[in-house]
């Protein structure tokens, strides 16, 4: 198992998120984190209101959609700071 495969199994929701349709920011440094630390925070809220039917369809029980509600927002993929 790759590091990659590790992390992906710490924080499943975020590599769900990463994705998905949403294009992830694609320039470096400051800028870079600022976008993602403000789309995973949207993309979080957007999670939280998902009512119980979405989450079952998306397969995630509400202990997962709590978990990563709770993360911060600066806590993204790496990949999405390239």
């Amino acid at each position: 198992m790759t590091n990659a495969d590790n992390h992906e199994l710490e924080h499943p929701m975020a590599y769900a998120i990463a994705r998905s349709s949403i294009s992830a920011p694609r320039r470096s440094g400051g800028i870079a984190f600022f976008r993602a630390a403000v789309a995973a925070w949207r993309q979080r809220r957007a999670l939280e209101r998902l009512d119980a039917n979405a989450r079952r369809d998306l397969g995630l029980s509400q202990a997962d959609v709590t978990r990563e509600i709770n993360r911060p927002a600066w806590d993204v993929p790496q990949s999405w700071l390239v």
